[in-house]
């Protein structure tokens, strides 16, 4: 039988050791751990440093281009603080990006400090990308006049999640989109996904003050313009905003000691963050209570840091979430093929920029490609290229080739993608993808609805309009459209084009006309701004809880009422009926729910 005082050691959290404690006990006598250190792994160690010996040299010759100006050529860099370009020619820095999951998903903006991390992956560097868990509770007050609305733990802790998955699947896609570019990964390649909460949530408030505390002066935090204009111009600064940089140093202290990370990059805006992390870690580094870690912190060199530029257009637009304009990198979020055609109105002034931030093609092909779309600009072969390369980056090359593709079908059926005309090979090697393979839906709509209710009213479901007048508005004007064979007969389309139709004020049956395959729609407005609709029975759309823009809350008590008194229902559809008026979602009384109920008993039994 287990003791009791066996069973208690099991239970017993880890106990803490504060630094000035570790310090005592490094005193003791055969206190070194021993590391077991093969010799094969020493000979790849010392080939690995022999080979940046020799590139750095080859750099300095003028052989080479350096990193920093490999970055700066692609529009990555804005300010530098540190002796940079030495250290990043003559060491293989460790550099980190930190992003805080403050919404389920990453967006655009967060590409372009991740790209140039990516970019020093493939050339050697050690690469992290860390998860703010712990910061994301407090919220970078960074250039903000208003405090962030709280979130509760659930939802942080799902965006956590979310967030660290595409971010883990992002960094597989970069080896992948990496190949394709003859980055050939190295055993000297080495990156990491970290999270904050990893050393936050047991670290005592206690020892970050006691270490880091004494030299972060008050006189020049309050000085920094976050904190002043957020004073003077917005609703104040809590306690808790005021120590976001102390956390953020704090980090890059924990990774420069226990990594070796040299280096963060950041967001045009991080500029004061980073600088405030340099002055920390040379305060720590100085008077740490550990004379060994003193030492180490001192061999470990310099820390040093840059920002990327504010991602915006030709004219001047910002994007992000701040800004109400982000474009989202999670397919749960934003659909490849929206992602595909938000890429797609990129601007002729933009998309040689982008292409050289957002891509790993050679600045010779890319200015190649943008001389060539110059000479025909209206078929926007470089923003396809865009396009399709920034989706294969971020989901991957088979969602890329299908968002292209859908999107040439439905848009410009003669166009040649990308993928068919560079390699010949990979239109036989990859099955054929038309609209009698029908294109993959956005959103889901009752057949009842398409049947019976005004086209205004349609385009108001689908999202290409706020209001119903707003809908009529469109129609009058002669921007709105719908996809159908060409002819205007029903059914498939066997030549896999699409033709559009200006909609008209016609009667609700027409609209029917227009399903091909018989249930799919397809609505424009403007050039790019395509919905396809999937036309499902009502029964199943009543079971699936959606909800569309201008839908009557009653519809579906009808449509379930009447699913209730079929005798052919399933026990699985009942059960998933009574589920959805147990949790109140048609707003009737219980006295009207009741007898329908037993109305549909009483009709099954007998």
């Amino acid at each position: 039988m287990t003791s009791n005082s066996l069973l208690r050691s099991f239970a017993r959290p880890n106990l803490y050791v504060c630094a000035r404690c570790r310090f005592r006990a490094s005193k003791l006598p055969n206190s070194t751990a021993k590391r077991w250190v093969g010799t094969k792994f020493l000979a790849k160690m010392s080939n690995a440093e022999e080979e940046w010996k020799q590139k750095a040299s080859r750099v300095w010759a003028g052989n080479e281009k350096s990193m920093l100006t490999i970055l700066e050529e692609r529009g990555l860099v804005h300010k530098i603080t540190g002796y940079v370009s030495p250290y990043m020619t003559n060491t293989r820095v460790g550099a980190y990006v930190g992003i805080d999951p403050t919404a389920a998903s990453l967006h655009l903006g967060h590409l372009l400090p991740l790209m140039s991390i990516f970019w020093m992956y493939v050339h050697g560097y050690h690469a992290v990308s860390l998860l703010g868990g712990a910061t994301s509770k407090i919220g970078d007050p960074t250039d903000r006049l208003t405090t962030r609305t709280r979130e509760i733990s659930s939802v942080r802790t799902a965006n956590m999640a979310r967030m660290h998955y595409q971010l883990r699947n992002l960094w597989q896609n970069v080896e992948a989109y990496a190949r394709k570019y003859n980055f050939q990964k190295e055993w000297a390649w080495h990156r990491e996904l970290v999270n904050n909460n990893a050393w936050w949530n047991k670290l005592p408030m206690l020892e970050v003050l006691q270490i880091l505390g004494p030299g972060m002066r008050l006189g020049s935090m309050l000085a920094r313009d976050t904190v002043k204009n957020k004073m003077s111009k917005g609703d104040g600064m809590s306690y808790a905003e005021f120590s976001y940089p102390l956390m953020q140093a704090w980090d890059w202290w924990y990774m420069f000691h226990t990594k070796g990370i040299h280096m963060q990059i950041g967001g045009s805006d991080q500029y004061g963050n980073i600088t405030a992390g340099i002055d920390a870690i040379k305060y720590i580094t100085s008077h740490h209570p550990d004379p060994i870690v003193r030492k180490e912190a001192k061999d470990i060199g310099e820390p040093m840091g840059f920002t990327v530029p504010l991602l915006t257009t030709a004219s001047g637009q910002k994007f992000g979430k701040s800004a109400g304009n982000a474009i989202w990198l999670d397919l749960e979020e934003m659909s490849s093929y929206d992602l595909y055609g938000h890429l797609l109105r990129t601007s002729d002034a933009d998309v040689s920029k982008y292409l050289k931030m957002f891509t790993f093609m050679p600045l010779e092909m890319i200015d190649a490609l943008v001389k060539e779309h110059m000479d025909s600009p209206s078929k926007r072969k470089a923003q396809h290229k865009l396009a399709r390369e920034l989706i294969e980056l971020v989901h991957g090359r088979e969602e890329a080739k299908a968002a292209e593709t859908q999107h040439i079908l439905i848009n410009n059926p003669d166009y040649v993608p990308f993928h068919a005309a560079q390699s010949p090979n990979m239109a036989v090697e990859d099955e054929q993808i038309t609209l009698n393979k029908k294109p993959e839906s956005t959103l889901e709509l009752p057949r009842s609805f398409i049947y019976k209710k005004h086209i205004g009213s349609i385009l108001l479901a689908v999202g290409l309009v706020q209001s119903r007048s707003e809908g009529q508005r469109l129609i009058n004007s002669g921007g709105a459209y719908v996809s159908g064979p060409p002819g205007y007969q029903k059914g498939a389309m066997n030549d896999g084009h699409v033709s559009w139709h200006r909609i008209q004020n016609w009667l609700p049956e027409e609209t029917q006309k227009y399903l091909i395959h018989d249930d799919l729609l397809m609505f424009r407005k403007s050039k790019h701004n395509v919905k396809i609709v999937k036309v499902v029975s009502d029964d199943e759309y009543a079971l699936s809880s959606q909800e569309y823009p201008g839908m009557d809350p009653m519809w579906r008590y009808e449509v379930l009422e009447a699913m209730l008194l079929k005798h052919s229902i399933t026990d699985a559809e009942k059960k998933a009926i009574d589920k959805i008026l147990a949790e109140g979602e048609l707003f009737r009384t219980k006295d009207e729910i009741d007898p329908a109920i037993e109305k549909a008993n009483s009709s099954t039994s007998a």
